[in-house]
């Protein structure tokens, strides 16, 4: 009560009437501008001018976004896309509506059971959205991934066959197509870079088959690295995602794609308010690649590079901890040519500043092949200026997912003898693991970023080939056993397929 008093004495009598009148009309649903409360003016409840900090707080009270309209707008584009595949069965139960059933996973995480085993037709379901009038559709690759048939399903209940145009697991991108006659809704692709944190978003998909579901929420963080591949840069929200939403369109309040909704991060394989979603202007730079050649051409520098750490900053007598430091340079590569070596820190890549590690591949990929750009790297505490022609990222330099067989949460990549040098090895035998995607069986398992694989099964290890054969003979929901070397030592490490 001596509280209450107090704070009457502090706003006075007209205070207490413009409380009154705004209680009064939030209770009524009036919106709309509050200035006239004050002759034009926006007043605190102290009575002291403050513009800066009330007017927001009003503003917020009557505007809210209009997610009605932008659903009605959007819902149109996007469509549901299931796919037909073939693998050997697994023990646990099949789902009550059989081989067909699009929630097996579920049924057998929760209630187990026996299984035939033998070749068995599985379906996946997920989302897409038009982006050409041709029919041509955008989605995520592990959504098309190996299908050997996939059905699209339009909001107005049509269904057709389609075929992939394109398609990059690196960014996990793909272009599919229908042949549809029709003139379909377009939606216009944003400015992601423009993307502010706290923004409101929209996610339009088929989580767990549902059709057309709408959720909203708000930009959550920029710039994510979740060790997905080494082109991470994702958009993180707290709009629901979950199974099913893959390949879906994350939208702002101009009714603008600004990503692809793509991963959740999720112990349960539900969503706790944390996904993830390609942003559109990577999506851009590929599609005039992906829908005319099928896929990507990146380009290549040929260094390993590690973070610069705050304790390695200090040793290199550095102000900050920034750039790329380099930890081989590979043999013969355009870096090597150009005169980078190894303990160089890069800290600007043709005019774009370097501030971490990960901001080095992505850079690199982007520039055009044959292009000749400036380097600035740190060395001897000095900055030394260097012309470097950029490489074509090869296939046998390219990193090799494991998820794209047997979903191992795994990156790996050829061990080269720079790689092999750096890791104080004295041969150039096996696969070194580049990332580990975090909740994965083989983050479970245990596996690292930098251990070097050496046989699996018990079958050697000795190159990329070696890895994808053996991966691709091991039985989906078998333990697989794996020896790694790990600096001075070699462990076998048991991983569990899901």
């Amino acid at each position: 009560m001596e509280e209450a008093g107090i704070w009457s004495k502090k706003v006075g009598a007209r205070g207490l009437v413009i409380v009154a009148l705004v209680s009064l009309m939030v209770g009524l649903g009036i919106s709309g501008s509050l200035d006239w409360l004050a002759g034009g003016r926006v007043i605190n409840l102290l009575g002291e001018t403050n513009s800066q900090e009330v007017r927001p707080v009003l503003a917020a009270q009557g505007g809210l976004p209009d997610f009605v309209s932008l659903a009605n707008s959007l819902k149109p584009v996007v469509v549901n896309i299931s796919t037909t595949q073939v693998s050997e069965g697994v023990p646990g139960f099949g789902g009550p509506l059989g081989e067909e059933d699009p929630f097996q996973d579920f049924w057998r995480r929760f209630f187990g059971g026996p299984m035939p085993r033998g070749p068995q037709r599985q379906k996946s379901l997920g989302s897409g959205f038009i982006i050409d009038r041709d029919g041509s559709i955008l989605t995520n690759n592990h959504v098309v991934e190996n299908a050997q048939k996939i059905t699209v399903k339009l909001a107005d209940e049509r269904e057709f066959e389609a075929k992939v145009v394109g398609k990059d697991p690196k960014t996990d991108i793909a272009v599919i197509k229908i042949n549809a006659k029709g003139n379909f809704s377009v939606p216009p692709l944003g400015d992601s870079d423009q993307l502010q944190v706290g923004e409101w978003v929209m996610a339009i998909g088929n989580p767990f088959g549902l059709d057309n579901t709408v959720t909203a929420g708000i930009v959550s963080a920029k710039g994510r690295h979740i060790g997905a591949g080494p082109y991470d840069n994702f958009i993180q929200t707290d709009a629901s995602i979950n199974p099913g939403n893959s390949g879906g369109p994350l939208i702002n309040l101009r009714g603008e794609v600004v990503g692809i909704n793509t991963a959740i991060f999720s112990r349960t394989g539900g969503n706790i308010g944390i996904g993830f979603a390609i942003p559109i202007n990577l999506v851009k730079e590929l599609l005039p690649q992906l829908k005319g050649k099928g896929k990507v051409t990146r380009g290549y520098l040929g260094v390993l590079i590690q973070k610069v750490t705050p304790d390695i900053a200090e040793s290199l007598e550095m102000d900050k901890s920034r750039g790329a430091l380099v930890a081989s340079v590979s043999k013969d590569g355009p870096a090597e040519r150009a005169g980078v070596k190894v303990g160089d820190v890069i800290v600007e890549f043709d005019g774009k500043e370097i501030r971490d590690s990960n901001d080095l591949p992505i850079v690199v990929a982007r520039t055009p092949v044959d292009r000749k750009v400036r380097l600035k790297v740190l060395r001897d505490k000095k900055e030394v200026m260097l012309t470097v022609a950029v490489g074509e990222l090869k296939e046998e330099e390219v990193v090799a997912s494991a998820k794209e067989k047997g979903e191992l949460g795994l990156t790996v990549q050829r061990l080269t003898p720079q790689i092999a040098e750096s890791l104080g090895l004295d041969r150039a035998e096996g696969v070194v693991i580049t990332a580990v995607e975090p909740g994965s069986p083989g983050d479970d398992a245990g596996l690292r970023r930098s251990d070097v694989i050496l046989e699996i099964d018990r079958k050697p290890v000795r190159n990329l080939a070696d890895y994808r054969k053996v991966i691709a003979e091991s039985k989906k929901g078998k333990g697989i056993l794996f020896l790694v070397r790990r600096g001075e030592n070699t462990l076998f490490l048991a991983l569990k397929p899901r």
